[in-house]
């Protein structure tokens, strides 16, 4: 099987302790907007070309060190290319953590890990997949 495409890396997960007082720094100094905010243990900001999410990291020691990272995103240009990279990892014998499933903002991923066990996501996002 052949590797699909995937559009780079605009997509970062991280665990962070103070989620409103990471929201404000990312919003106030960086200039990050917020995307969707569902509850208050998570936000997900974007500068309109890539996608910040912070998610609190309470409870997990690991997770709530400062500059946790939770996963990486690598974003696809459809919601099929999330299956055919799950497809292609598993033909490669990369154990999936998570299959590919459509999430409540629209968006579909799945999951997996690099050989040193950091998180790796798959991610068809709709206000950032088009922008290519």
């Amino acid at each position: 099987m052949e590797r699909p495409a995937h559009l780079g890396l605009r997509h970062l997960a991280l665990n962070v302790r103070d989620v409103r007082m990471m929201r404000a720094f990312y919003v106030d100094v960086l200039g990050f907007r917020v995307e969707w905010e569902p509850d208050p243990d998570n936000v997900y900001l974007t500068s309109g070309r890539d996608n910040l999410a912070l998610h609190r990291a309470e409870g997990n020691a690991e997770a709530a060190r400062p500059g946790a990272l939770d996963h990486l995103g690598l974003i696809v240009g459809s919601a099929g290319l999330v299956d055919a990279w799950a497809a292609y990892l598993d033909e490669r014998g990369v154990p999936l953590d998570t299959r590919p499933k459509t999430h409540r903002d629209g968006a579909r991923s799945c999951y997996f890990r690099d050989p040193e066990g950091n998180r790796v996501q798959i991610l068809h996002h709709p206000p950032i997949s088009p922008l290519g």
